[in-house]
This record gives C-alpha cells, structure tokens and sequence, in this order.
C-alpha cells in the first residue's frame, strides 16, 4: 500500500490544541526505538511532552522484551517524555490504555477494549500496545509512554504465529486508516486522560472499568513466575488489577511483574 499518509511533525501539530502532550513533535524516518530516543530527550526536563514519532523501527519492543513488528508506514508508532508526572506508575499506565483505546475506536468506527495492562484489542484480536518505561534522573523519575498502533497491515503482514491474533485499524475498521488524523487525536487523548489522572484517579479507572475486557471475568495470570486464577473485580489506581482469587482471598497484581495468560 502506497503511504499516502506519510507522519509530518507540522502537519501533526496543525489544529491541535493540547496543554502539554505535543509542545514539541519529532519524526524519525528511521530508528531503532523511539523510547530510546524519548528517554534521552528525558535527560531535559524541559521536554515534558515531547512526542517522538517513527516510520520505522528496527529494534520496536514491547513488555518482557518481546519484538514489535511492523512495516514502514504501517503504524503509528511514538513515545512520549513525561518528565513531571505524580500520578505514579499503575494509574499512568491505565490513563494511558484509556487514551489509546479511545483514540483508536474514533478513528475505527469501532468500540477499542483492554487487555489489562497495555494492549489494546478490536474485535477479538490485538490492534495496540504499550510500554511504560521510567528513569531515574537527578533524584527525579521520568516516564516514556511508548505507544505502537496497527494502522494499514494486511492479514499477511503478521508473522504466522501472531496471524491469529493481531490485527490493524485497516482490517477492522471501516475505511483506510488516516494516520495523521490518528496522531492527533492519540495526542488530544493522551493530554486529556493525564491531566485527569493527575487531578484524580476516578474518572480514569471508571472509564477503564466500561473498556476493560477483563472486569467480571475469570482470568489466569502469572506474577512473578506463580500462577494465579480468580475473578477480576476491578483495579487500584496504585497496586493494579484486583482479583478475588480462587483459593480464597482478594489480592492486586502490579503491572510490572504481571501478565495475563488467559480470560474466560
């Protein structure tokens, strides 16, 4: 497919009216990560709400080190430097899955759910993920949002193995993806779910609780190596998913050492 909608930083910027997602956008043709790029840009903390948008990337990673695939101007692919944000590591990551998912359902004419704790899924398949990574600088933390949005993929354009369960705005979605429309609207989203989370936690996990695919389902998961199954109740802003267990007892599983096997 011809890239007809090739990412250009002043044609992102164009109309967009944010308070702080966005004050500076960078595209690379071609780069290893873009959260690599983010995180020295992160080093300044000056650049809170710089975006680094990628055509292409030829190292893209997701949680536990899994590879991100894609093809040149299939995606959107971005990291974002947040360099003063007090919300903690939980209620960011759902902030940021909330932003994604509704960007995605806009642009898609169709509803965008989560995978607790970074994916995003149309239909029954994968369309998005994220990566929150932080550093520490001068006594201080600096987050980088890492962002990857199947846009113009076709079923071939997965490997074999993740045929089955990946997906792209183009193959689930009512038309051909604008990307750029798709980056604006991602940028407005994410500055409007951080300046909420940054006030409280409600509107947020109240808004993942009506997009989670998880909430009121049976889930198997593994922390920390053990596994563990249970019915997803709900989730706390600063300890994660909490689930009513099994054998007994209500416990919460934080992002970082969690990962979800199975929902029934």
């Amino acid at each position: 497919m011809a890239n007809t909608d090739a990412l250009d930083p002043d044609a992102i910027a164009a109309g967009l009216k944010t308070r702080r997602i966005g004050r500076k956008i960078l595209v690379y043709n071609r780069t290893s990560s873009s959260n690599d790029i983010a995180a020295e840009y992160a080093r300044n903390t000056e650049n809170d709400g710089l975006v680094v948008f990628a055509e292409e990337q030829t190292a893209g990673r997701g949680r536990a080190g899994a590879k991100w695939f894609t093809g040149r101007g299939d995606s959107i692919l971005c990291s974002v430097v947040l360099t003063d944000c007090s919300c903690g590591t939980e209620l960011l990551s759902l902030a940021a899955a909330v932003a994604v998912a509704e960007a995605i359902g806009e642009v898609a004419g169709s509803h965008a759910r989560i995978k607790w704790p970074n994916d995003i899924r149309l239909g029954e398949k994968k369309v998005a993920g994220i990566l929150l990574e932080s550093k520490t600088l001068n006594e201080q933390t600096a987050y980088i949002v890492g962002i990857g949005i199947n846009c113009h993929q076709n079923e071939q354009s997965f490997p074999p193995d993740l045929q089955g369960a990946a997906t792209s705005i183009d193959i689930e979605g009512a038309g051909v993806c604008d990307r750029i429309s798709l980056a604006k609207r991602l940028l407005a989203s994410l500055d409007q779910w951080l300046e909420a989370a940054q006030k409280s936690s409600r509107p947020v996990t109240d808004r993942w609780r009506e997009l989670s695919i998880q909430l009121g389902h049976r889930v198997l998961l593994v922390y920390n190596g053990r596994r563990f199954s249970g019915n997803c109740i709900g989730v706390d802003p600063q300890k994660g998913l909490i689930v009513q267990l099994d054998r007994g007892g209500v416990r919460m599983f934080d992002a970082a050492h969690t990962s979800i096997v199975r929902v029934r």
